[in-house]
């Protein structure tokens, strides 16, 4: 008979908690750190790939309806962006069966995310609505990707995979506005 699989979480020292741990207290510090850094490297460039462009032609480009207003993407990415990296350290720090996967299914995303804001943003005005539809694509794998991410964390971390929830449905969100503007611009 074969026990189910429970979510590796809890707490040291509890019956039931985390019984395998990946090091010292320095090594969880260093490694949150690495994984929010590589969060806002991606932050980062992401926001170099739009900075020319936010004010230029995306500025007069015909929006969706639901649209926010520019200065709503920061703070939901930074807290969103905050919110993977955790969720991600709470993968690697189990060393639970199944996070190398789980770690490569969130890389993949990652790397997609990566893509999408310079082609969506700095493609359009070389490339036009074309930039627009090849962003989407990327933008519909991104959200299969962060599926994916969520299937394989939760197993693994209740919390991590919780705390990719608020991503997928931005990223879903976000997918309606690519539409809209490859079907209108």
């Amino acid at each position: 008979m074969q026990a189910q699989q429970q979510p590796v979480e809890g707490h040291p020292g509890v019956p039931g908690g985390r019984s395998r741990s990946a090091g010292s207290g320095f090594s969880q510090v260093l490694a949150l750190l690495l994984f929010l850094g590589a969060s806002a490297l991606v932050a980062g460039l992401g926001g170099l790939a739009t900075a020319n462009h936010v004010n230029g032609w995306y500025a007069t480009a015909d929006k969706a309806p639901w649209s926010p207003p520019n200065w709503v993407f920061g703070p939901v990415w930074t807290f969103l962006y905050a919110a993977m990296a955790v969720a991600a350290w709470l993968v690697w720090r189990s060393r639970a069966p199944g996070s190398k996967a789980a770690l490569t299914a969130y890389g993949v995303q990652l790397g997609l995310n990566l893509l999408w804001t310079p082609v969506f943003f700095a493609l359009y005005p070389a490339l036009g609505t074309p930039a627009l539809w090849i962003a989407f694509g990327i933008i519909v794998a991104l959200a299969v990707a962060v599926a994916v991410t969520v299937v394989l964390f939760g197993p693994i971390s209740r919390t991590a995979g919780l705390l990719m929830l608020p991503y997928l449905s931005w990223i879903v969100y976000a997918s309606s506005l690519n539409l809209w503007a490859a079907l209108h611009n």
